[in-house]
């Protein structure tokens, strides 16, 4: 490595925290003296930011929304950059790949631009959403990573308690679904609402907030909040002032106790959001965004048509006979005006401060709203073809299922996203567009699942289309458990050295990790499984959160579901985000109103399963055992029995897939056969799918109590409807008994289950 001066290095007095962090971290990782705060700049290295008092660096491009600046030589030199946290990513990259490859580039003086300025967490499950009981989990570390990795932005609004403070009925699933995009009066409250929620929960949720802010801003990550508005207040609440009551926003099927927002306009609700969102600008004054989802789990705007229960609301917005343009309009143009209260009361604290929309629920009001944007009030999406949840793109290898944007599987952009980009800034607005990094809403509740380089094609789409601001759904995970996934990787590559082809990136991380007589096997092993994973059929909710939610790896696939008596299904229809009355309780092809699959979609994706996806993933399990069974060197044989363990894990989450495919397709088939043969085909199909799931569950649990690899994600709190617990195995083993004794019953469905009483 080069050397420098061996003078400390130097940043401003006063300057943001993550300059210090930076100035520090330099002093580390060169070997340097540690660190001093200074009045003015000296020999040695000099640190500072732009806007700082130091003015290190020359004037940057006048359409460069980003950069970063270094020139180094043997006498010192200076770092600097727009703003604190690529100051921080600067110096890793200095240490890391700079110094040894840019010497000569350096002594001139490098100016380097990142593909995005605003690059963020969007849903961040460990951090702050529902995997944040996490067993092992550092949030310094995982914050500390992302600025590395050459993230701008951190999402802070996560309950301090692993369940929400929301009441309900016993019969009903509802208040769980507060336990994520927690809204402002989970928080803090307002003279209208004071006593709704007990104080010393909002003191708690609001430290969280105020410590992970902190947190963010060691690291020079501005600080966000996501959260479902406008959300409900208890019933009771509205019990004492009924002309409040605006729209009914719950889930009909899920809930038992109708939910309802505010009167959006009244100018008490209009006082009381904004006397929330002046309450958090006060306790967090650097907060960034508002990210707002909504018209879904016990959120809505009045009278917009996606509302669960369809258009409704309070007196006060619609009157009488007006047709539906005109109701799109006028429930548009007062989102809007929510929207903009939130924009102009924080921008009081913080001026740049920005409300972003998640567009997907307004394909009637759409462009209404996109009228009305601009000017601090923002959107993001996954694409911006996007109207309603009409999501474009469709599976690279199966035409025939679309909808996916956003997904591991969406990597490449429609040149009308080039025009409509144009358009909206235009109009003063940024598109934050959201991309797929990890196992959130793709392969949950999997760590450390590699495809870098479908993450490599699409964040190269989003640069080469032109987005400058983006979002990593569901954000990275543990990465103190996956010590050897290429993501971050290959997110910091894109982001600072995008013109690096990939096989480049992959080569050094694998050489990094495993040596260099072993990183072209690593990188072949990666893509082995990679390989396996683009031919992945999407399973309907499934192959999304509904995993988790509809505890699919933990109850029995036997071919009458309800055979099982109920007081032994518990120990997993407890924890299903399921009423009594839901269908999946006995049909694994519906939920609620729902229909996932069907007879013929059902075999189709198992038999995509069979033929495509199992045999490569079979293929890269041989190789990893084979790298396992003769690599000697202790570092190198650690990343192939990692990366041999969590495939064996995606292996058995792949089959379960599968057989819930099968499933359906064998019972239904079944209940129409018109012959006894054909019953027999149906039946030995079965079967068959019985005696895999049963081997790929023994699998699991061997892999679970054997293995030192953390493969998904687990809490130390306890089970909820969103993560598993550490009782995973037992539930494993009742699985297994079940199964066996019930694998034999009739393949049955009651239909009528839908009309039951709890």
């Amino acid at each position: 490595m080069r050397t420098f001066s061996s003078l400390p290095p130097a940043y401003p007095a006063g300057a943001p925290p993550a300059v210090a962090t930076a100035a520090i971290t330099l002093s580390r990782r060169l070997g340097l003296p540690p660190a001093e705060a200074r009045d003015e700049p000296g020999p040695g290295l000099n640190l500072d930011v732009a806007g700082g008092p130091w003015s290190l660096t020359p004037a940057p491009p006048p359409d460069a929304p980003a950069w970063m600046w270094a020139r180094l030589d043997d006498r010192g030199g200076t770092l600097s950059a727009s703003s604190p946290a690529l100051l921080y990513a600067l110096v890793h990259l200095l240490a890391d790949d700079l110094l040894p490859h840019a010497a000569d580039r350096l002594a001139r003086g490098l100016l380097i631009e990142p593909a995005f300025s605003f690059h963020r967490p969007l849903f961040d499950s460990i951090l702050t959403q529902v995997a944040r009981t996490t067993r092992r989990f550092d949030p310094e570390a995982y914050i500390e990573h992302l600025a590395r990795a050459g993230f701008t932005h951190l999402e802070v609004n996560g309950l301090a308690f692993h369940i929400p403070f929301e009441p309900g009925v016993p019969t009903e699933f509802y208040p769980p679904f507060y336990t994520y995009c927690p809204g402002l009066n989970h928080f803090v409250d307002s003279p209208l609402t004071r006593g709704l929620y007990p104080a010393a929960y909002l003191q708690a949720n609001l430290n969280r907030v105020r410590r992970l802010a902190a947190l963010g801003r060691k690291y020079g990550l501005k600080p966000g909040l996501l959260c479902f508005e406008p959300r409900t207040l208890p019933e009771h609440f509205f019990q004492r002032y009924p002309t409040l009551r605006g729209a009914r926003v719950d889930h009909p099927f899920r809930s038992h106790l109708p939910r309802y927002t505010l009167a959006q306009d009244h100018p008490l609700a209009r006082e009381h959001y904004r006397h929330l969102m002046r309450s958090l600008m006060e306790a967090v004054p650097d907060l960034d965004y508002l990210s707002v989802w909504t018209n879904d789990s016990g959120a809505g705007f009045e009278h917009t048509a996606s509302l669960y229960v369809g258009r409704n609301g309070g007196p006060y917005l619609i009157r009488e006979w007006r047709d539906h343009d005109q109701i799109a309009r006028a429930a548009a143009e007062s989102a809007l005006r929510w929207l903009r209260l939130m924009r102009d009361t924080a921008a009081e604290i913080n001026p740049g401060f920005e409300v972003l929309l998640r567009i997907e629920p307004f394909k009637v009001e759409h462009d209404h709203l996109l009228a009305g944007m601009g000017d601090g009030l923002g959107l993001e999406a996954p694409s911006l073809l996007v109207r309603g949840y009409d999501l474009p793109y469709h599976h690279p290898n199966y035409p025939e299922q679309r909808g996916l944007a956003g997904s591991l599987f969406h990597t490449t952009f429609d040149p009308r996203e080039k025009e409509l980009l144009a358009e909206h800034r235009a109009r003063g607005i940024e598109p934050k567009m959201t991309y797929s990094v990890s196992s959130s809403f793709n392969l949950e509740p999997l760590l450390g699942i590699p495809y870098p380089r479908l993450l490599h094609e699409k964040l190269r789409a989003l640069r080469e289309t032109g987005f400058r601001a983006v979002s990593a759904y569901g954000g990275l995970l543990h990465l103190e458990k996956t010590p050897y996934w290429p993501h971050p990787g290959i997110i910091r590559a894109a982001q600072f050295t995008p013109e690096r082809p990939v096989e480049a990136v992959l080569t050094a991380l694998a050489e990094r990790w495993a040596g260099a007589s072993h990183a072209g096997a690593l990188v072949a092993a990666w893509d082995a499984v990679e390989d396996a994973l683009r031919y992945f059929p999407v399973v309907p909710l499934y192959s999304h959160f509904g995993f988790v939610w509809l505890r699919t790896w933990v109850r029995p696939f036997v071919p009458n579901l309800e055979a099982v008596p109920a007081e032994d299904r518990q120990y997993y229809e407890r924890f299903m985000v399921s009423t009594a009355n839901n269908p999946n309780i006995n049909d694994l092809g519906r939920d609620v109103l729902f229909e996932l699959i069907n007879e013929e979609s059902g075999r189709r994706m198992a038999g995509q399963f069979d033929r495509n996806a199992l045999p490569r993933l079979d293929a890269a399990l041989e190789r990893l055992e084979e790298h396992c069974n003769t690599i000697t060197a202790p570092e190198a044989r650690a990343v192939f029995v990692d990366l041999r363990d969590r495939t064996r894990a995606l292996r058995c989450w792949a089959t379960t897939q599968r057989n819930t495919c099968a499933w359906v397709a064998g019972v239904y088939g079944y209940r129409r056969a018109a012959s006894g043969d054909e019953r027999a085909r149906h039946r030995a199909y079965l079967d068959h799918m019985i005696d895999l799931e049963l081997e790929s569950t023994r699998r699991l649990l061997a892999l679970w109590e054997q293995s030192d690899t953390e493969f998904m994600l687990v809490s130390d709190v306890g089970e909820t409807s969103f993560i598993y617990g550490e009782n995973f195995g037992e539930l494993l083993r009742r699985k297994i008994e079940l199964t066996e004794r019930y694998r034999h019953v009739e393949p049955h469905i009651d239909e009528a289950l839908i009309w039951r009483l709890p």
